[in-house]
């Protein structure tokens, strides 16, 4: 069973292809959303990645660990809530 991680506190440059490269250390990566602005499209320095095995040990491994020059914010992600207007 696939399971949804929130990844936050990017940098602005971050790429969905990077993101995916340090998470498939840990297991199999189904997909990578960088969250961005809808108006401005612009990123906002968060996104998702769902990965089929290896979440767990991801996000020990990576939640407060550098990335360039940032801690990042690793956790499972949390069920959308009714009425946000959130992609996820």
């Amino acid at each position: 069973m696939s399971k949804k991680i929130y990844v936050g506190n990017l940098p602005f440059s971050s790429t969905e292809e990077g993101i995916r490269q340090i998470f498939s250390q840990y297991g199999t990566v189904t997909s990578v959303a960088l969250i961005t602005d809808r108006e401005t499209g612009s990123p906002r320095g968060f996104g998702f990645v769902e990965m089929e095995e290896g979440a767990s040990e991801a996000i020990r491994a990576l939640d407060n660990q550098d990335f360039e020059g940032r801690k990042l914010k690793v956790n499972e992600a949390k069920p959308k809530e009714a009425g946000s207007r959130g992609r996820w």
